[in-house]
Order: C-alpha cells, then structure tokens, then sequence
C-alpha cells in the first residue's frame, strides 16, 4: 500500500495504465545491483531512485576524476578525489531519501561477485570493459539473475537483456564477433565517449530495467539494441545462444 508522500511523488509513473499502484509497489520492493558508478550508471542510478526502486546496490572502485564529469553527471568537482560510490550515494539520497541504498567500494570480481549477488534479483552491468562484463556475465548465470547490460564507445550504444539460464536463451559470452564492435575492448584512456551518448544509454538501460521489474512490453531477452547515433540508425539484432558457450552451453 503506498503512503500518501509515495503516491504523490510517484504519481507520473501510477497514472500509467501499464504502472498503476500495484506496479508501483513492485517498483518498491524491486532488488537492483548497479555495477559502475560511471558514464552508465550515473543516469541509470538517477533514473531507477527517481522512479522509485526501492532497494539498489552501487559497485565501484574507482574514484571521481576530472576527466570523468564530461559524461558521468552524478558527480561534480566537489568530488573529485571521492569515491564515486559515497559521491552517487550522497545524490541518490538526496533526490529521493526513500532508496535503500547500498554501497560496495570494490572491484567486481567472482568471490565479491556471489556474495552480492545473492541480495538482488536484477544484475545491471554499466561496466567500461570486457573482463568485467565476462565476470558479471558468468556470475549471473550461474545464480539465475537477469543481466541487463549496456556499453557505449563514441557515438555508438548498446542494450540487451541477457537470462540464459533459461533454455535456449544465450548469455554475454555467446555474443557475435560481428555484433560486438572491437573498438568497445579498448583500454578506457584511448577511448572516446560523448557524454550525451552514456546518458541515453543509460536512461534506456534504466527504462529496460523498470519493463522487466514490471514485465511490461516487449523483452530484449535473445535480442540486442545498437545505436548509432552519428547516422540516426536504431536496430535490433537476434542474438543466438552459441552451442559451444563455455559459460551457458552445459
């Protein structure tokens, strides 16, 4: 049952037929683990708290540098030198004191990873390189969490949501070496982001996080998202499981 401060704070989302209170309420209770406090999971952090997600965990180890506040709007130059997870929290809890936020100043690896995981019911991976998103990518299937994954290089952008531990579903390690560009693996100081490009992936990574809480419209499970945003071209490409996957083929 939402409070009268709730429903007035959420109304914009219940007036939504596809929302309603009880949708809502799910909102509330959802568990969502953000991996990155960066270019992605600046306005995917934004955006789930405003909502109204109710329970959100933070992984980062990094901290706030200038070269970061091109892109990662969370932070400012007040925090440069902070941890990005105690900058994000000090946001997050001021937009909505609602949130409980939990904060993981760690890198994300296997053990820190299954410890973690088993307190949420949605993995977001807004992470900057591949043994990272291997590693969340493997740990997801072996708990049975949705992966919902994003990644951003240039003007370019992507958005799928991985459950392979469902049948026929494939992961992140069966993707295409035609779909995933190698521009995307380079070390994060030869790559170019602009900054607007993280913040629409991101809203769309947070948007595509709130449909599968609410399992509302269309899934982009078996499917990923490529944006180009320097030729205005949005497609959709089916995404296969591969036989041969070391990591969801057994």
């Amino acid at each position: 049952m939402l409070s009268e401060n709730q429903k007035q704070r959420y109304l914009r989302n219940t007036i939504l037929p596809e929302i309603g209170e009880k949708g809502q309420e799910k909102l509330l209770c959802a568990k969502v683990l953000v991996i990155g406090c960066g270019g992605l999971g600046s306005p995917v952090l934004f955006y789930l708290a405003a909502a109204g997600v109710g329970n959100i965990g933070a992984i980062d180890d990094d901290v706030v540098e200038l070269s970061n506040l091109q892109r990662q709007v969370i932070h400012n130059e007040k925090n440069l030198g902070q941890k990005k997870v105690l900058s994000a929290k000090e946001k997050i809890l001021t937009l909505n004191p609602g949130v409980n936020l939990q904060i993981f100043d760690q890198r994300a690896n296997r053990e820190s990873l299954r410890k973690i995981y088993a307190d949420y019911d949605f993995i977001l991976d807004a992470t900057d390189n591949f043994p990272s998103r291997f590693i969340i990518n493997e740990i997801a299937h072996e708990q049975k969490k949705p992966l919902i994954f994003a990644a951003v290089k240039g003007f370019l952008g992507q958005v799928s949501v991985f459950k392979s531990y469902e049948k026929n579903n494939p992961c992140y390690a069966c993707f295409n070496h035609n779909i995933v560009d190698e521009n995307f693996s380079l070390p994060l100081s030869e790559k170019g982001i602009l900054g607007s490009v993280a913040g629409t992936i991101g809203a769309l990574q947070a948007t595509t996080t709130i449909r599968e809480i609410l399992e509302i419209g269309e899934s982009l499970v078996g499917k990923i998202l490529i944006f180009d945003f320097l030729k205005n071209e949005f497609r959709k490409v089916n995404l296969k499981k591969n036989p041969s996957c070391k990591i969801c083929a057994s």
